[in-house]
């Protein structure tokens, strides 16, 4: 037998390195690989109940109550995730459509503070978070540019001269004017019939739920041109951290 510590280099084969082959078919799927791959596959998931938290004992019978109010959110551990994740995702989704549209913060912090609290079911079939999103956003913005015109004072309008009025809603332009509103509203299958039904819809909802004053994150009864308050604190208690290291 021959030690391995008094081996030598010529003792040992060298195993070429084999040329990678370019042909046509070389790096297509090999049939052993197709049958293995197949015969694995089936041991895989075949319907939802398959990749839940638990198995049945048999095929005749169904999950523990436990595991079923799990899957359910009835659990304590998962109870109001669901609501959670809606609450969410109307919020991400006004979001993202506020910064798409290029509103202003002000705007869009009104639009996410209806649509966080907005009970979507009145809706009925037309409550996709996308399309009442838009119509919110679309209430918002032109609700904001009537206030500026005056147009929302009716005792205000009555002592207008008829000429004063005409040039005033001239002035006036929707959000629904817009070309990039205009294909959002198209993409998510709004037409103008739909966003004048479902603003009707949503006015309604703002005075059952009493969200007419909603801002997401801010007091709608403050100067929103001011600086905020924790912006104020923070700058104080630098200063005061400035001053007791200087001592």
């Amino acid at each position: 037998m021959t030690d391995a510590a008094t081996s030598t280099p010529d003792q040992f084969e060298v195993v070429e390195e084999e040329d990678v082959s370019t042909r046509p078919g070389d790096g297509a799927l090999a049939r052993a690989a197709h049958q293995r791959d197949t015969t694995i596959g089936r041991w895989g998931p075949t319907s939802p109940s398959a990749t839940q938290i638990g198995r049945a004992r048999s095929p005749e019978e169904d999950v523990s109550e436990n595991l079923r109010r799990l899957h359910d959110e009835r659990h304590p551990a998962t109870e109001g995730h669901g609501a959670r994740q809606h609450r969410l995702e109307k919020l991400r989704i006004t979001h993202a459509l506020c910064n798409d549209l290029d509103v202003t913060p002000w705007q869009r912090d009104r639009a996410l503070g209806v649509m966080v609290d907005l009970d979507l079911t009145a809706f009925g079939s037309q409550r996709a978070i996308e399309k009442v999103a838009l119509v919110t956003i679309r209430h918002v913005v032109d609700d904001e540019r009537e206030r500026y015109l005056g147009l929302q004072d009716q005792e205000w309008l009555a002592g207008q001269s008829p000429e004063r009025l005409e040039a005033l809603y001239e002035q006036f332009t929707s959000i629904t004017d817009e070309p990039h509103f205009e294909e959002l509203a198209e993409k998510h299958g709004l037409e103008i019939t739909n966003l004048n039904r479902l603003r009707r819809v949503l006015r309604e909802q703002l005075d059952e739920q009493d969200l007419h004053g909603a801002v997401y994150g801010r007091n709608p009864y403050r100067d929103p041109n001011l600086p905020s308050a924790d912006l104020r604190d923070s700058e104080e208690d630098v200063e005061s951290r400035d001053e007791r290291g200087a001592e």
